[in-house]
């Protein structure tokens, strides 16, 4: 049994079969996961480097481009996958894209030269380190 809401106060002319599609066509469009899909982010500090894991799983290394202008690190990712299904009578194409981006503004006292990136099990760890005088700027103020 499925429920449907009626309302019979917004349209004259079949109101039950207007708000039935209205909500079909409403909800598929406005409820596609798949296209505005931003993949999930943990930022870590500790005392020599920042870390920033995106969990991306099913792809490559080589899918990802990772590129630092600035303070602004950007990490981009698009796939392209084309499956051709021949047979006697019929051929079947489908074609499936994926793509994000994602961008971080990192702080101050960061070193370029010490950015890593790896991939493993769906995680991409970008590991960005410190300079020493930011590493040391740290200081406990005593209130008195």
């Amino acid at each position: 049994m499925t429920l449907v809401k009626f309302n019979n106060k917004t349209r004259n002319t079949a109101p039950y079969f207007n708000n039935v599609f209205d909500s079909l066509f409403s909800d598929a469009l406005n409820k596609n996961y798949g296209v505005n899909k931003v993949p999930n982010v943990n930022i870590y500090e500790n005392a020599n480097d920042y870390k920033i894991e995106v969990a991306a799983p099913g792809l490559n290394k080589e899918d990802f481009k990772i590129d630092l202008k600035k303070d602004n690190l950007s990490v981009w990712v698009e796939k392209k996958v084309e499956n051709t299904d021949v047979q006697k009578d019929y051929t079947r194409k489908e074609f499936e894209y994926s793509s994000f981006a994602r961008s971080f503004v990192l702080p101050e006292g960061i070193d370029a030269e010490k950015i890593s990136a790896e991939y493993i099990n769906g995680i991409l760890t970008i590991t960005i380190g410190k300079k020493d005088e930011a590493k040391e700027a740290h200081k406990e103020i005593v209130v008195s």
